[in-house]
């Protein structure tokens, strides 16, 4: 299946999510209500996957995760706030990068749509 393929049903799921639960919750409720969603789907996902830092031959576990992984292929980062900033597109693209991913969803819960909280972020390899 393709990034593109996994984004649609994710969309779906927090479509879905959203409708039920609305906006204003922390990002915790979102993260496991979406988890749950997409779990049901059938689809491999992980959530609070350890991200460590390699840089040249020093392996860093300093803490990263992702939020939620789907299919080792798409990256989740969830948020719930009230406008996302460039150092949340940064972060994401980041961890793109270090797991060698192509696509992540940027996805902001605290909005009054959910289409208008969702940015796509492509890690041009």
């Amino acid at each position: 299946m393709t990034e593109n393929e996994l984004s649609k049903i994710v969309f779906d799921c927090a479509l879905k999510v959203h409708q039920n639960l609305g906006p204003g919750l922390l990002e915790s409720a979102y993260e496991e209500c979406l988890f749950y969603e997409i779990k049901k789907t059938g689809l491999q996902v992980e959530k609070q996957k350890p991200l460590p830092l390699i840089y040249e031959e020093v392996k860093l576990d300093v803490g990263y995760r992702l939020d939620i992984i789907v299919e080792n292929k798409l990256i989740l980062e969830i948020k719930s706030v009230e406008t996302l900033n460039d150092i949340h597109f940064a972060q994401l693209l980041t961890y793109l990068k270090l797991t060698n991913c192509k696509l992540g969803l940027l996805m902001n819960f605290n909005v009054t749509l959910i289409k208008n909280g969702i940015r796509r972020i492509v890690n041009n390899l």
